[in-house]
Parts: structure tokens; sequence; C-alpha cells
């Protein structure tokens, strides 16, 4: 048996507050045995409730939860206030209106009337009518009120926090936000609403709305599209928590939207974010704690941009089940994106050294400018990248690559796996033989360089080794080799030489460019690899060293 007799449609749907919790009235009316008039309601929290709507096998209302359901005397329930007065507790200062109240006789026609406490009244009006920002959440606010109190007492407010309130239905915002034509910023988190089943007739309602906050309101995708015709300029749209289904493409709405906030929605995919991603203003997309585990741009490939989410710059992917590199490889292919925070996935926490996995993710996608809301500086980018390159080095060999451009041929799975690497070797040379041996422990003899020394013009000159630390710094070189040749430093020159490109030793005299750049090049942190630095000792000194060191960071 289903109670439907007995149900008073005044209070049926409506939003009310019992010791704090929040519920929505299911049922009016009596409860046999037990004599009186009983409320009965669904908890927001289901465990505040008892059982489902039944008692002694009759079913009064449903809940979606099996103990989400009361019964309650309507005098313990709170049903709350409408927007004016929230206000006015909230704002009107009571010191200021409990000042000696002074009787005054004015003539209203013909007659005499007795005014006291008239100076407060229109002080509290003053007061009210200076307001722009204000907040009420939490303070039982359930509509608008008597009809047009609201835009004579408050006509300047652009900014409203009216969560965790007690409104029940979008048709009771409409009617305060039609109060509030300057109302810019809106927020409804927390609200149980009902939505109108079609789309509302054409208002000026939120001509000037542009940040609207629907957390938690229980709003779908399709209700969105509906009301969102009348948010003609809304830039910023939150909808976390609403268990939100992306089901169809918005055609002609949302189409000024910049920041679109989806988090905490368990049921998006990477197909349904498609849907979206022809909104041509959308700059920043909120995607944390979806469960999303994979992101793949179909109308690009390798090394190309995607044609969708283009004006994207800033992506949010925290508290997912991303654990695959492919899927921050597939972020380059953004073409505006210079922002991304990706904390706290599988692919960031599992047992990785925190500096690395943030070196591997700029080096892989070559635009970033900010990571996890740190700056990506040119230099730190310069070093993530050259460590990248020669990390994935070997395999990249293996793979198929060589220094010989003419026999650089990667196979398609290492591409595909590395989508940047060959613009690294383009940008910064392939990776040479020395740069690919394993890193030896840190010991003293593992961190000495082998100096060959040999004076081309003289052939019978032997080559001179010697072994010197890879912290030892280009001005100590410079006395050592000083001494060790009986040359004054001055007239020494150096020059650096890689294999692949040659740097004639007469080319880089001690203070020129050339060889201010080969101090830059050759930094205390070295790595694996060969490079060459050529040294001499003044034109025609006859003196050019070679020295075999390993290149660094720079």
């Amino acid at each position: 048996m289903t109670m439907t007799d007995t149900l008073t449609s005044d209070v049926i749907g409506r939003r009310v507050e019992v010791n704090g919790e929040h519920a929505t009235v299911r049922f009016s009316g009596v409860v046999p045995p037990v004599a009186g008039h009983w409320l009965g309601v669904e908890w927001d929290n289901p465990e505040r409730g008892k059982h489902d709507g039944s008692h002694e096998g009759t079913v009064y209302f449903k809940c979606r939860h099996p103990t989400g359901g009361s019964f309650i005397r309507p005098n313990k329930v709170n049903f709350g206030v409408d927007l004016l007065t929230a206000i006015k507790n909230r704002y009107v200062l009571e010191g200021e209106l409990e000042e000696e109240e002074e009787e005054e006789i004015v003539t209203i026609g013909n007659k005499p009337v007795e005014t006291v406490g008239f100076d407060s009244v229109v002080k509290q009006q003053s007061q009210l009518s200076k307001l722009q920002e204000v907040s009420l959440r939490n303070c039982a606010v359930n509509g608008a009120g008597d009809r047009g109190a609201i835009a004579a007492a408050c006509p300047n407010i652009r900014s409203i926090d009216l969560s965790k309130n007690l409104l029940s239905s979008w048709d009771e915002v409409v009617a305060i936000a039609d109060q509030l034509r300057r109302l810019e910023v809106l927020n409804l988190s927390e609200n149980k609403l009902t939505f109108p089943s079609g789309s509302p007739p054409p208002s000026g309602t939120f001509s000037a709305l542009n940040e609207l906050v629907l957390n938690r309101t229980g709003i779908t995708w399709a209700q969105v599209l509906r009301c969102a015709s009348g948010w003609p300029v809304l830039e910023k749209l939150y909808l976390e928590s609403n268990d939100i289904v992306i089901s169809e493409r918005p055609v002609d709405v949302l189409q000024t939207v910049k920041v679109l906030d989806l988090s905490s929605n368990q049921l998006i995919d990477e197909n349904q974010l498609l849907l979206i991603a022809h909104l041509p203003r959308l700059e920043q997309l909120i995607l944390s704690d979806i469960g999303i585990s994979s992101i793949h741009f179909p109308d690009a490939g390798i090394g190309c941009k995607t044609s969708t989410f283009p004006s994207l710059q800033y992506l949010v992917l925290n508290d997912n089940q991303i654990s695959h590199w492919s899927v921050i490889s597939e972020l380059d292919k953004l073409p505006s994106l210079h922002a991304l925070s990706c904390a706290r996935n599988p692919l960031t926490e599992r047992g990785r050294d925190a500096q690395t996995t943030r070196q591997h993710i700029i080096a892989r996608v070559g635009q970033l400018r900010t990571l996890n809301k740190c700056a990506v500086e040119p230099e730190e980018r310069r070093g993530a990248e050259l460590d990248y390159r020669k990390a994935f080095g070997a395999e990249w060999k293996a793979a198929g690559g060589h220094q010989d451009p003419d026999r650089d041929r990667p196979s398609a799975d290492f591409l595909a796996a590395h989508p940047r690497y060959q613009l690294l070797c383009r940008k910064y040379g392939a990776p040479e033989d020395g740069e690919l041996k394993t890193q030896q422990p840190f010991r003293l003899k593992n961190q000495l360089l082998t100096l060959k020394i040999k004076c081309p013009n003289e052939l019978d000159q032997e080559v001179v080794e010697k072994p010197l630390p890879e912290s030892m710094t280009i001005q100590k070189v410079k006395g050592f080799l000083s001494r060790l040749l009986k040359v004054p430093v001055a007239k020494l020159l150096l020059s650096y030489e890689s294999p692949k490109v040659s740097c004639p030793a007469e080319h880089a005299v001690s203070g020129s460019p050339a060889c201010r750049a080969v101090e830059r090049h050759l930094c205390p942190r070295a790595r694996s690899g060969t490079t060459r630095l050529c040294l001499g000792g003044g034109h025609g000194a006859g003196w050019v060293t070679s020295v075999l060191i390993t290149p660094c960071l720079f």
C-alpha cells in the first residue's frame, strides 16, 4: 500500500533542517497507530535515517537508500526563512538599531501620526542598499520571499553565496536572481535542487552572471544545457560531485565558458570529454578525481597538434588513475596548454623520485610553463630535456636510432612511446655513445676524467694523459696546463670541439665569446659521453691539446 491520499502539496519536496542535518520532505500526514501529524523526510546523509520510508508494512514514501528516511514531528523541523530576512539577520548591525528611539509626530493628510524608530528604519535601508557581496552559507534560506522586496532593499548585490541552504528548486533561484539584475557571482552548492524538464523561456534574469557554482546540487548534464541558454555571458561554471555523464555536445550554449570544473564526477570518461572539446573559449578544465586513466586525441598523429580544446591553457588531472606515460605524451598535442596539475596519480606516486618524474613530464610536454603550480624556468626545461634524452638514449639506439642522420631510423614503437625524442635530438644533438654508458657507482676513481694532451706541430711529441676530477673548473684546468706545458695562462687558447661539430682552436681565443661558451659548456656536473676540448698557446705558439671529458647539462 502506498499512502498518497494524505500528501500535502504545500510541503512535499520542501527542504528542511533538523538539528543541523538537511533533508527533503517526502510525506505529510498520519502514521497509524501513532496519533498526530508526521513529516516523512529523506536525509541528505542516509546514515542519519532509520528506514526506507516504510512503517509496519505500509510504504509512506520512498528513499534512494534503505536507511535514508525518518518520521519527524512538524514542530521539530526548520523550514527556513526568505532571502531578505536572512540578509537582515546577518548584516544589519543590531547595536546601531537599538539606540534610544525617539517619538516624533508627523502629519499625514489631516491626521497627526506618532512615529517610533523611524530613523532606525532609514538607517537599515541605507545599510542594506550598499551591500555588493553577500555570504549566506548555511543560513536556512528557502526562497525569495515577497515579490520585489529584495530589489527594493538590496539592489546592488553583485556576488552572493547561497551554498548549503534550503532552496529546493531552480524556480526559487530564478525568483531571487530576477531581483538582482547586477548579479555576477552565484554559489548554490549543496542545495538539492529540482530543475525544469524543458528549456526555460528567454529572460534577462542572469544577463550579467559571470560565475555559477552548482557543486553537489544533483544537476545532470542535460539540465545544465537546458538552463545554459539563460546564461549568455557565463565564463566560470563549477559542477563538482553531481554524478554527471556528458551525454551530448553543447550547441549554441556554454560558448563563453572559460573555466569548467567537472571534478569528482566519477562517470566521466575520455570519450565524453571529446563532446566538450570544441568549446571555443575554454581555457581551464578541472578534472580532478573523475577516475580517468587515459586520454587520446585521435585526430592528431605523432608530433602534431589536435584541433580539439583550441584555447585550453590549464588542465587539472589530480587524484586520478593515470599510470602510463602515454597519457602525458598525448597532452603535448594540446595546442595552447602551458599549465598542468597531475598530482596523486599512480604514475607520479609509485616509488618514483619526485624530481625525476617532474623532469620527464616537462620533457614530454614541450610548452609547459607551470607544473603542479610551480613555474618551469628555461634552465629547468633544458636540464629536464637533456636528462630525458640521455635516460632513453640506449633504448633509442636499440630501436634503430643513430648519430648519423642518414642512418637514424628509430622504430615506430619507440616514436609512439617517446614522441618528442627526435625533436630533442635535433635541438641538442643525438646522444653520443659515451652518454649511453651505465652510470658507475659514486667513487673517486669513477669521477676522474682522462685528459689527453698533444702537440700537433711536433710529430715526435708523445701524447700525455692525466686523470682529473670531473669537478675541476676551467680556470683550474688552465692553471694545470700552464704548469704542465710551461706556457703562460694568458697565452693558452681554449676551444670546444664536439665529434659532431668541428670547432677550430684558432677561433676560441681566451676571453672571446667562443671561449666563454666553452666555460659555460663545461660545468662541475659532468655526465657520461665524450667531448673534445682543444687548448692552444696563442697564434703560432704550437701547443694544441685535446681533452676528452664528459658533457654536462648546460
